[in-house]
């Protein structure tokens, strides 16, 4: 496959990666995290705490209750087999005010799929 065929391939498989994600967050879809997360996996979260891929389903299987996240200003940077993606994250909380965060997530291409290998989340 042509370099640059790979490249767009790719781009759109991240992408769809990155609204798998968001998605999973917030309806606490264990199930796809298990399937897009690396064995190795940490996350760094916006209390300063770092959990690994354990620890992250357990935290991801709690019901949220934010509503309405989107990513915007995506920003997704291939570099061979690692992608970096960055972003801002928009969300309700329970009593109505609006919130915005970001994130990094760190993806490494392994056999062949994309897989997470790291998080790391703000809340502003």
């Amino acid at each position: 496959m042509p370099a640059d065929t790979m490249a767009a391939t790719d781009l759109q498989t991240l992408e769809q990666l990155n609204r798998d994600y968001i998605s999973s967050v917030q309806n606490s879809d264990v199930r796809r995290f298990d399937e897009i997360l690396a064995e190795d996996f940490l996350c760094s979260n916006p209390d300063g705490s770092l959990v690994d891929r354990a620890g992250f389903l357990v935290q991801t299987a709690r019901p949220v209750t934010i509503s309405n996240l989107e990513a915007r200003d995506v920003k997704i940077r291939i570099m061979g087999d690692v992608a970096i993606i960055h972003a801002r994250t928009t969300y309700t909380m329970p009593d109505g005010r609006a919130v915005s965060g970001r994130y990094t997530d760190v993806w490494a291409r392994r056999q062949g799929r994309w897989l997470a290998v790291s998080a790391h989340v703000t809340r502003g």
